[in-house]
């Protein structure tokens, strides 16, 4: 029987079904260092306030490669209401104040298409760059999307954003390009039982990620609040003595 041990310490890459990446195009080299864990968590509906401020803090720029047009507030944050998380998967990183800044969307094809497709997209906050959270959540969208019966995951993305492109090659996709278009699609294997206990490992770290965090936060803000009735009352002290 797995325990919640057992789970955190595959998370951290103890455990064997985790020491391999997940997607590759070519064997990594013995000298090559091996890619952080990031904590990512799955996202829920209570979390589109957390989803639409994430979206609506990038810049028109950044707005333009993650939808293929320059999206305003408005058609952002219909974006936002229409994501049907009973059909599709969204992954996010938080930081320590629980702000979203990275975050990916698996959106699974329609009951009546091709049932074996998904369609991967990601946006990352321009402050948490560089720090390979895009191929990281791509790496869990695959874990995910092999475990659900996918057999080819397409990304279609500006064929300026290259470090989109970048990650789909990395990962082996195949990338054509259409102009200021281009699509890239990745097969994948079959889910295995490694693929289906790196899911629960990850989805354990995460939480547990996220627990501790929101802990944190409560702790500090509740010393935020004693500060400020303590500041309170030296001031009240200083104005009623003589």
């Amino acid at each position: 029987m797995l325990t919640a041990r057992n789970l955190l310490k595959a998370s951290l890459g103890i455990g064997s079904f985790l020491r391999a990446p997940m997607v590759e195009a070519q064997p990594r080299a013995v000298s090559a260092p091996q890619p952080v864990m990031v904590p990512i968590r799955s996202i829920g509906p209570r979390e589109r306030e957390r989803i639409a401020r994430h979206l609506l803090d990038l810049t028109p720029h950044d707005r333009y490669l993650r939808f293929g047009y320059a999206a305003a507030d408005e058609q952002v944050q219909r974006y936002v209401d229409s994501l049907d998380f009973e059909r599709d998967e969204l992954f996010g990183i938080y930081n320590r104040r629980l702000d979203l800044i990275a975050m990916a969307h698996l959106a699974f094809a329609p009951g009546d298409q091709h049932s074996d497709c998904a369609e991967f997209g990601v946006s990352v906050s321009a402050h948490a760059r560089g720090r390979g959270y895009g191929a990281r959540l791509f790496e869990r969208a695959v874990v995910v999307a092999r475990n659900e019966g996918v057999g080819m995951l397409f990304i279609h993305a500006l064929s300026e954003n290259a470090a989109m492109l970048k990650i789909a090659r990395n990962a082996g996709a195949t990338v054509v390009r259409s102009g200021a278009e281009a699509e890239a699609h990745l097969e994948l294997p079959s889910a295995t039982f490694d693929s289906r206990m790196s899911e629960i490992a990850l989805e354990h770290y995460a939480a547990v990620d996220f627990a501790l965090k929101s802990r944190a936060k409560q702790f500090w803000t509740f010393l935020a609040s004693l500060q400020e009735v303590r500041s309170g009352m030296r001031d009240a002290r200083r104005k009623s003595a003589p």
